[in-house]
């Protein structure tokens, strides 16, 4: 089974917990620290999706073309890593516009743009007009919802599979919908749900046990890996001050992140995500489901 591989490109000092506490000039590494990951992609003959930061693409375009040279998908992370509960319907449509223009003058015009991944995986009821946003502004997926409440983000009760959010209530379905969500992965025990899609996840466990659940999962349905080229990289520059838990969170495991990617990419299968949807899409029409 073809799994979904995600890279949100971002730099060491765009996430939330860490970005209040940065340098007023911070020196990027998103290029070394992306580069690797290329190079590992490449070995391994993989194809990922990566979600485009706009002020990344607008800094570094010419490594926005080598990873579309490589013949991985471009989508967007947004322009400014605004979660979406700092903005509104007007405000989104703002950062989806810009992030529009910075990737015609990168990628040419015309360039396709079919999915999105909000900042901090901020797509939840209380912002669910980005949904209706997404569809106006031409976008076909959403991969922002993460399928377990903690204290950042996250919504309980949402299909743990590929779906038709309802726009109202995106714990309920609605085949009517104009965008696709592909939630965030997670391994289903009982009621209860364990986060396995990547990221802090995915450096916070041990790999035979990481390998297992996503094997159990392939069983039924695809999942999506993500993570981030700063968290892979471990010359990546730590921020002091953000307090011990946060500093954990951001830092632990980092070391061995991208051989973990790397036993992920040996050990089961990978395309970008819009070729995961296709496919999936194209087997409920065949079924009739």
């Amino acid at each position: 089974m073809k799994n979904a591989l995600t890279i949100d490109l971002e730099d060491w000092y765009h996430p939330e917990l860490v970005k209040r506490h940065v340098p007023e000039h911070p020196e990027p590494q998103i290029e070394a620290s992306t580069h690797r990951i290329l190079d590992l992609l490449g070995r391994h003959r993989v194809r990922a999706t990566f979600f485009v930061l706009g002020d990344v693409a607008r800094r570094h375009p010419c490594l926005i073309r080598a990873i579309r040279d490589g013949g991985h998908e471009i989508a967007s992370h947004g322009m400014t890593h605004a979660p979406l509960w700092d903005l509104d319907y007007d405000g989104l449509d703002r950062e989806l516009k810009a992030f529009r223009e910075v990737m015609d003058e990168v990628l040419g015009p015309g360039a396709s743009l079919a999915g999105f991944r909000a900042p901090t995986f901020s797509m939840d009821n209380r912002t669910r007009y980005a949904m209706r946003c997404l569809a106006d502004n031409g976008y076909l997926y959403d991969t922002s919802v993460f399928p377990v409440k903690n204290y950042m983000y996250g919504v309980k009760g949402v299909p743990c599979a590929l779906y038709r959010p309802d726009l109202n209530d995106l714990s309920r379905q609605d085949a009517r919908s104009a965008i696709l969500e592909f939630p965030l992965t997670v391994f289903e025990w009982g009621r209860v749900r364990i986060p396995v899609s990547g990221g802090f996840y995915l450096r916070i466990f041990p790999y035979f046990i990481l390998k297992s659940l996503l094997r159990k999962i392939n069983r039924t349905r695809p999942f999506v890996i993500y993570f981030h080229p700063w968290e892979v990289y471990p010359e990546t520059r730590r921020v002091k001050g953000i307090g011990l838990k946060n500093y954990w969170i951001t830092y632990y495991g980092v070391k061995n992140a991208l051989w973990k990617i790397e036993r992920l990419l040996q050990d089961f299968d990978f395309e970008p995500m819009k070729d995961v949807i296709q496919r999936a899409t194209r087997a409920e029409y065949a079924t009739g489901a």
